[in-house]
């Protein structure tokens, strides 16, 4: 008899546990009860969010694996397609900061491998408190330390480039850093495998390393909002082992390209579970397992805890029949455990045996179409009105300063400097730029790919919030030279069961869904992370945007910052008065967060604007007229400016002369984050053919200064406003971070 403690321990409700038996037709077995959990909980069936994610366009001239795969895949053409993802490992990354973001890299890069692609590039979006938070700056200073070095430690081993990605800060995130980990890989098309279980009759094969006691249950965690007990969770947390995934990656390539393989499937959340009757769904077929032939490193194994372990760097594999002896000489070949453990069935359950006794016996449909879909409630939350805020500087020089040294502007490279980001060599641009660059080998083309998020944004307007990032993701990649062609996303909410929260996730996929209409950007693949919450606070809603672009030749791309004595520099896109959400607010003036977020105003975006100012630069980048290119984002204008004024791989620091005209204030002018802007530069021979672009593309364009000197000079309306030195402004943005840290976290691992 199971018990009403131990049906809400595994996080299910009492009308959930009466529909299961309904299913069954019986009372589950201990065993079934775990499966069940699992494969209903959050984060497997996405119960609270389906209805919502079918709004999001997924189809597209290049898309040719669309969402419900381990990764979406587009092509890039030449038979040559990318497969690429973005999953969440927050939870685990709070109550273990070093093995959570390490096993997220390991989950997310076996994702892409799954797909039969080899991984070149990674990516992560991190979010934490301040870190001079008087609470939580300690705490917040030791997740940064513990999650960097996690990802660090898996990456660099395994052998995968960690080329970019985006770090900010928010105290709303000091009892739930986000730690939001990506991955892309390059598969020829005719290569491409599935997560699935076909061929009636086939062997099922677990691969890999052995399973043990860690990760029983993570995917339940992964579906709950956080106590004061939270840290006692730890032993839902995996481990992770970089050296043997590199292994298992190899194998599994290797194994693909035999013949052999008819499905693969990556033991990922709800582990062995999840794997086994996800590929039978998909197929429409059964799956029968026999949980005696696992190999254990433990002794004792319950079939409750094989079944709900996620132990790292295992698969599961279909083998054609008569081929599985073909695909274990390889694992082994690669010193990894291969098992036939059971066969597929035509039977539509999943059958699980464990020392000759049946302790499962479900249909696969009751674990997967059949599990709970809810439409909740949804309320938008009660807004007061309130007159815009305005902002007058005394010394916008100190304020440039200020701004340049803050955490959400500083440089991150204390954070990436501990990556590997040129093992295999592909790396074209180089973390810290809008967006990386890796090459495909064989090819002229590369791919541009960015991570961008704005919690502020989109709890003040989560539609137009929506928009504005994936608007700026792709922005990112126009301004490294690259045409958007699809983006993956990962949604980080708090509890799904608040209408407030859920009204914002609904706003927040319908915005997405209308920015990626117009910007001819499809949805390929993604992650919902909801119960971003400890003890009833909430994260803000997060939703971050992986843009990928594709560069036709390698030799158009551009690299950021000034390179020149005397060069142009323009401004595409206009300037507005959107200084009352801007980092200038927060950082300088001392808004906090709340009060910005209740006015609920966002800088308001046209998206065909949008889509003009960057077809207008990735012609005249394609064109080979720009030297250079930045988007205007956190900090505006001025920190743009200073941005491309710093030196970088070689290259000189080198001062601007700016002259700004207008009837905005010069602080609204130097600091506004009003979207749709992109500083360009040129040489003044072709000032007229990047003139006429702007113009044909009906685009503001405004030349507002040029390259030269060793100072960043800014005057608006010929009254001077800024005269720094570029070491001085360097300084400050280069050191910003590492300052904040100091020497109670390491410098490197």
């Amino acid at each position: 008899m199971i018990t009403q403690d131990v049906i809400a321990a595994h996080n299910l409700t009492t009308e959930e546990f009466e529909r299961i038996k309904k299913l069954l037709g019986r009372e589950p077995s201990f065993a079934e009860l775990g499966i069940f959990s699992v494969m209903w909980s959050e984060h497997c069936s996405y119960k609270s969010s389906r209805i919502h994610l079918k709004r999001l366009p997924t189809t597209g001239e290049r898309v040719i694996v669309p969402p419900g795969e381990n990764a979406g895949v587009v092509d890039l053409g030449d038979g040559w397609c990318a497969a690429f993802k973005i999953e969440s490992h927050n939870h685990p990354s709070f109550i273990e900061p070093f093995q959570g973001a390490a096993t997220g890299v390991g989950g997310i890069l076996r994702d892409i491998f799954t797909m039969g692609a080899r991984p070149v590039a990674s990516m992560n979006s991190l979010r934490f408190g301040s870190l001079d938070h008087p609470q939580f700056g300690r705490r917040n200073r030791s997740l940064l330390a513990g999650v960097v070095a996690g990802i660090a430690h898996y990456g660099n081993a395994f052998g995968v480039a960690t080329v970019g990605g985006e770090v900010a800060f928010d105290d709303a995130y000091a009892l739930n850093p986000l730690v939001n980990a990506y991955a892309l890989g390059i598969v020829r098309h005719d290569q491409i495998f599935f997560g699935k279980a076909t061929g009636v009759g086939n062997p099922v094969l677990y691969v890999g390393a052995k399973t043990g006691r860690d990760g029983i249950h993570g995917a339940t965690m992964a579906s709950a909002e956080f106590d004061e007990e939270a840290l006692e969770k730890r032993p839902t947390v995996q481990v992770g082992d970089p050296f043997l995934e590199k292994l298992l990656l190899e194998a599994c390539l290797e194994a693909m390209r035999s013949g052999a393989v008819a499905g693969i499937q990556d033991m990922g959340a709800a582990g062995l579970t999840s794997s086994s009757c996800e590929m039978a769904a998909r197929a429409g077929t059964g799956i029968e397992l026999d949980l005696s032939l696992v190999p254990q490193r433990e002794q004792n194994m319950t079939a409750y805890e094989m079944l709900l372990s996620e132990s790292q760097e295992r698969m599961l594999i279909v083998a054609h029949s008569g081929r599985e002896r073909e695909v274990m000489d390889i694992f082994r070949k690669w010193d990894l455990d291969a098992v036939v453990i059971g066969r597929v069935r035509d039977t539509g359950r999943m059958q699980v045996i464990h020392n000759g006794e049946t302790v499962a016996d479900i249909p696969v449909e009751a674990l997967t179409d059949e599990a709970p879909k809810y439409d909740r409630p949804m309320r938008a939350p009660i807004r007061e009105a309130s007159e815009p805020r305005t902002f007058a500087s005394h010394d916008l020089n100190a304020d440039l300063l200020k701004l340049l040294a803050g955490g959400n502007v500083a440089s991150k490279h204390w954070v990436y400097r501990q990556y590997d980001h040129m093992v295999r060599t592909n790396t074209a641009i180089l973390p810290g730029a809008d967006a990386a660059v890796v090459r495909i080998k064989e090819t002229r083309r590369a791919l541009a790919m960015s991570l961008d998020g704005n919690g502020r944004y989109c709890a003040a307007n989560p539609r137009e919030g929506a928009k504005l990032i994936v608007a700026e993701s792709a922005r990112n990649v126009v301004c490294v030279g690259a045409r958007p062609i699809a983006i993956t996303n990962c949604l980080n909410f708090a509890s799904p069961e608040r209408p407030e929260v859920m009204w914002s996730f609904s706003e927040v996929i319908d915005g997405m869904a209308e920015a990626c209409r117009v910007l001819a950007t499809p949805v390929v693949s993604g992650n919902v992370s909801f119960y971003n919450e400890t003890e009833g606070r909430g994260i803000l809603p997060t939703p971050v945007i992986g843009m990928v672009g594709l560069i036709e030749d390698v030799r158009r791309t551009i690299q950021p910052g000034f390179k020149g004595e005397a060069e142009f520099i323009a401004l595409l896109g206009d300037t507005h008065d959107d200084l009352s959400m801007s980092e200038y607010a927060v950082s300088v003036a001392g808004v906090t967060t709340a009060e910005i977020t209740a006015a609920g105003r966002v800088p308001a975006l046209d998206l065909e604007r949008e889509l003009a100012v960057q077809k207008a630069c990735l012609e005249a980048a394609e064109a080979g007229l720009l030297t250079s290119a930045h988007d205007c984002s956190d900090g505006g204008l001025a920190v743009a400016l200073a941005e491309s004024s710093f030196s970088s791989l070689g290259r000189e620091a080198i001062g601007a002369r700016i002259e700004l005209e207008g009837t905005l204030s010069p602080t609204t002018l130097l600091f506004s984050e009003s979207p749709s802007r992109i500083i360009v530069t040129f040489g003044p021979a072709v000032a007229d053919q990047v003139r006429d672009i702007a113009q044909r593309h009906n685009v503001p364009f405004e030349v507002i200064g040029v390259v030269g000197g060793n100072k960043l000079e800014i005057s608006v309306n010929r009254r001077e406003v800024v005269n720094a030195e570029i070491t001085d402004l360097e300084s400050a943005w280069r050191n910003g971070l590492s300052r904040k840290l100091q020497a109670e976290v390491p410098a490197t691992v």
